[in-house]
C-alpha cells in the first residue's frame, strides 16, 4: 500500500519551466506560488529533479520550490564538459527564471549537496542558506588516470531494447536495500530515455571523472550551511566533521539513523523532519505552517532521536529489488 503522504506528494500540479544557461537547456520542475520564499532542490550524480518528487510538494505552502535537471542530466541538454563551478551557475539561474522570492536556500544530495556547496562559495551573500545531504569530497588520491579509467568504464551505458526492461532494471547505486519500493519505481519510470537502438538511462555518460571540491577549497562561505549525514552513507564521520570544521557551521551535524547514501528514499520522513529543523533554527516557513526563529539550538534537531526513527514511511512500504543505474 503507497502511503497517503507520498501520493499526496506526487498529486500536486507543478510547474514546468526551462532556461538556457551558457547554451544548454535547463529544464526544470515547480511547485507553489510565484513571488515566495525558495527552495530549491539539487539531485545527486547521475540523477534529475524528479528524485524530488515525494519531497518537494510538502513544501509547496508556503514556498516556492524548485527542483531543476542539471546540465548532463534528466531532461536538460548536455554539455561539452561539466562541473561544480558551471552546475552552481544553473542552479541560481533557475532559481531566478522560477520567480523565487529573495535568496533561496539550495538542498543538495551528494554530488549536489558538493554543487551547492560551491553556490555558498561562489555566490554565498545570495543565498540564504545551504543543505548538503551526504556529500563527500574528492579523495585527494584520485589521479587523473583514475579520474579517466571511471570515466571510460561509464562511457557506454548498457541498451535495452524496450522501456519496460530498463524500468525493470533500475536501482540505486550504491543500494543497500532499504529504500522504498514505491519511491524506486517512481523513479524508475522517470529515469529513461528512448535513444538509437533501444532505451537507456537520462544522464550523459561523459559527466564523470570531472573536477569537484576537495577539502582545501572549503572555507566559512557568505551565508549558513548545515550538513546532514547518513548513519551507513558515504563520506565517513571524520570528513564531515572535518568539513564542518572549515565551514564554520554554527549547527551541529545532523546524523540520520537507519539510512544509506541515498536519505530521501530509505527515510524520507526523517529526512524532511531533519530539513525542518534546519530551516526552524534558521528562521524559516515549515512544511504547514509559518515558522519562528528558535532561541535556544537544538543539538538532535531530527537525526538521531525521534525523526531518524519514523517508521511510518517504512512500515507500509515493502522493500526494493529492483535493478540497475544511478549515483
Amino acid at each position: 500500500m503507497v502511503p497517503s503522504w507520498f501520493s499526496d506528494a506526487l498529486a500536486r500540479p507543478a510547474d514546468t519551466g526551462e532556461v538556457t544557461v551558457d547554451g544548454v537547456p535547463i529544464r526544470y520542475r515547480a511547485w507553489g506560488p510565484a513571488d515566495r520564499p525558495g527552495l530549491v532542490f539539487v539531485h545527486g550524480g547521475a540523477a534529475h529533479g524528479r528524485w524530488w518528487d515525494h519531497i518537494a510538494p510538502h513544501y509547496a505552502d508556503h514556498h516556492r520550490i524548485v527542483a531543476p535537471d542539471l546540465a548532463g542530466h534528466g531532461d536538460s541538454g548536455h554539455a561539452p564538459r561539466y562541473g561544480h563551478a558551471s552546475w552552481a551557475g544553473q542552479v541560481l539561474a533557475v532559481a531566478a527564471d522560477a520567480g523565487l522570492d529573495g535568496p533561496p536556500v539550495l538542498v543538495g544530495h551528494s554530488m549536489g549537496g558538493l554543487v551547492c556547496l560551491r553556490a555558498a562559495l561562489s555566490y554565498g551573500e545570495r543565498l540564504a542558506g545551504v543543505v548538503c545531504v551526504d556529500s563527500i569530497l574528492r579523495d585527494e588520491a584520485d589521479t587523473p588516470a583514475h579520474v579517466r579509467r571511471r570515466q571510460r568504464a561509464l562511457s557506454r551505458p548498457r541498451l535495452y531494447p524496450t522501456r519496460e526492461e530498463a524500468v525493470a532494471r533500475f536501482h540505486p547505486i550504491p543500494e543497500v536495500g532499504r529504500a522504498h519500493r514505491f519511491i524506486v519505481e517512481h523513479l524508475a519510470e522517470t529515469s529513461v530515455r528512448a535513444v538509437e537502438g533501444g532505451w537507456t538511462w537520462k544522464f550523459d555518460p561523459l559527466l564523470f571523472g570531472q573536477a569537484e571540491l576537495a577539502m582545501a577549497d572549503l572555507v566559512p562561505p557568505a551565508c549558513p550551511v548545515a550538513l546532514v549525514r547518513a548513519r551507513d552513507g558515504l563520506p565517513p564521520p571524520e570528513m564531515t566533521a572535518a568539513m564542518h570544521r572549515r565551514l564554520g557551521s554554527s549547527l551541529p551535524v545532523v546524523e540520520i539513523a537507519d539510512c544509506g547514501h541515498h536519505v530521501m528514499l530509505d527515510q524520507p520522513l526523517a529526512f524532511m523532519a531533519a530539513l525542518d529543523g534546519v530551516l526552524a533554527e534558521w528562521g524559516l516557513a515549515l512544511r504547514g505552517r509559518a515558522a519562528t526563529p528558535r532561541t535556544t539550538t537544538s543539538r538532535t534537531t531530527a537525526s538521531r532521536t525521534t525523526a531518524s526513527r519514523t517508521t511510518a514511511s517504512r512500515t507500509t512500504a515493502s522493500r526494493t529489488t529492483t535493478s540497475r543505474t544511478t549515483t
